[in-house]
């Protein structure tokens, strides 16, 4: 090497140098303030049947470190055990929710905790103040639980603005919440207890991810829990001219219809269940055969079908026609009680929203989610200070929209891990799987699940581990109390079979 040569690379190392140092320093100026709080434990007692059971609960941070042992974000964790001299030995679950962007606050608070939030019975709004209430229906009598906030929700942060990347992807969420799943058995010795996982919504893309992956490290789990099921994203985006989504959206769209008394008489007075039956059949034979066509299907076959899906999910024939056979979501959301100034839930399509106009394409809001979303974050800031000890004024993060904008799906296209359960399954035949659904959920519609049940490619001798439940409510079902009653009931018997 000349002198010449190696004075200019001396130079672009010192300039490289000088370059990393201010990358350092504009770091450090964007570093976040972390929650920093070892888990605080508190000693408290339940009810149930009778029986009192005291149980510990545990709130605070697991760090992910790199490396070079350096935190680059803190997970923010609320777990709960029976005080037991076998503690070790119990089921433990680990519950998260979905988005990508939601905390854990919907099943902790709603469904699986020794506390839940006090709704309607339907799971309509109550007036304020809100206010919590004994869960009879926890699962904490059989399984102790981790409900646990991936990075960007909740409490949990990345120590800086440019690490939000490494976590705010499919990728990134498996790995991070893999971590801390191992970190957690570790530290609190639960390597010898049963394993399970639950899942809601995008939840359910993570645990089936997870399965897969932790089972690779040496993790196994004895079962999962999938509810409102998004293990294949395809089947319930309306892609451009993906056709997939439309007939398997039909049945959901008939079910809203029927509760809302939107159908003709003869269909009205038959039973939920054998009712979709019928629309089931259709929309994936008829229906189906009828859009591959496309353009080439028939001037009369194209009218038969109109009026044939009209009728089943309570619109006119020349909206549908108008429609081109393929009803989207939120049209169908503002056009089925349009007449009334009224719109339905995508989360839950049994509430209705106040529409200010009746000449719009869309809803203005899902009534479903701003129904729960007020009672759910007051009282989680209440409880989480108050009865858990958490002393913060970091803001919890209950949705983070900022996550779900910025998130990078693998490879920028939309997962399917329905191939890695399938694959975890077939690496450990001893794991089952719970899938609960909701017949009013047009986010991930019960038809679309057992599409993507159906299609994993499953061996014949393993199909048997998979058992799917239906509740009449939506894509939280357990909002309605008589839906969340059935649901302890079937999880029960999953858990002790």
């Amino acid at each position: 090497m000349s002198q010449d040569n190696a004075s200019t690379h001396d130079n672009s190392t010192n300039d490289n140098s000088v370059n990393d140092k201010n990358q350092v320093k504009e770091s450090k100026e964007k570093k976040r303030k972390l929650l920093g709080l070892e888990p605080v434990e508190t000693h408290h007692d339940m009810t149930l049947d009778g029986q009192i059971f005291a149980y510990v609960a545990r709130a605070g941070v697991i760090p992910l470190k790199d490396e070079f042992d350096e935190t680059e974000a803190e997970i923010f964790f609320t777990a709960y055990e029976l005080e037991s001299p076998h503690s070790g030995d119990r089921p433990l679950t680990f519950v998260f929710n979905g988005g990508p962007g939601s905390s854990s606050i919907w099943l902790h608070m709603g469904a699986l905790g020794p506390t839940r939030v006090r709704m309607e019975p339907e799971g309509w709004m109550p007036p304020p103040p809100y206010r919590l209430e004994a869960n009879p229906y926890t699962w904490l009598d059989q399984t102790d639980l981790v409900f646990v906030d991936p990075v960007g929700t909740g409490y949990s942060r990345a120590i800086n603005d440019t690490l939000d990347k490494k976590f705010w992807s499919f990728e990134g969420d498996i790995k991070s919440v893999g971590e801390f799943i191992r970190i957690y058995l570790t530290r609190y010795q639960r390597w010898a207890s049963p394993l399970y996982m639950a899942g809601e919504s995008y939840g359910t893309t993570r645990v089936a991810g997870l399965a897969g992956h932790l089972v690779d490290k040496g993790i196994a789990f004895n079962g999962i829990i999938l509810l409102s099921s998004a293990l294949d994203l395809r089947p319930i985006f309306f892609g451009q001219g993906d056709d997939l989504p439309f007939p398997l959206f039909v049945p959901t769209y008939a079910a809203t219809a029927w509760y809302h008394q939107k159908l003709a008489p003869d269909l009205q007075e038959r039973s939920l269940p054998d009712f979709l039956s019928e629309v089931e059949a259709w929309a994936e034979s008829d229906l189906t055969l009828a859009l591959m066509k496309g353009d080439r299907i028939s001037d009369g076959d194209r009218t038969h079908i109109a009026e044939t899906l009209a009728r089943y999910i309570g619109l006119e024939p020349d909206y549908v026609l108008g429609s081109n056979l393929r009803v989207d979501i939120f049209r169908y959301c503002k056009e089925l009680l349009r007449a009334e100034k009224r719109s339905v839930g995508r989360l839950d399509s049994r509430f209705q929203g106040i529409e200010a106009l009746t000449v719009t394409e869309s809803p203005e809001f899902d009534p479903s989610m701003l129904a729960i979303q007020p009672p759910y974050t007051s009282t989680f800031n209440h409880y989480v200070r108050c009865e858990l000890a958490v002393e913060t004024d970091l803001n919890y993060e209950v949705l983070n929209f900022e996550v779900n904008k910025n998130w990078a799906w693998e490879k920028g296209s939309l997962p399917n891990t329905g191939e890695t359960l399938r694959g975890a399954i077939a690496k450990n035949p001893y794991m089952k799987v719970f899938v609960g659904q909701g017949y009013y959920d047009l986010a991930t519609p019960h038809f679309a699940t057992e599409y993507m049940i159906s299609h994993l490619n499953l061996d014949a001798k393993l199909r048997h581990n998979i058992q799917t439940k239906l509740y009449e409510a939506g894509h939280m079902f357990y909002l309605d109390i008589n839906s969340l009653k059935a649901f302890k009931q079937d999880i029960d018997q999953f858990l002790r079979s």
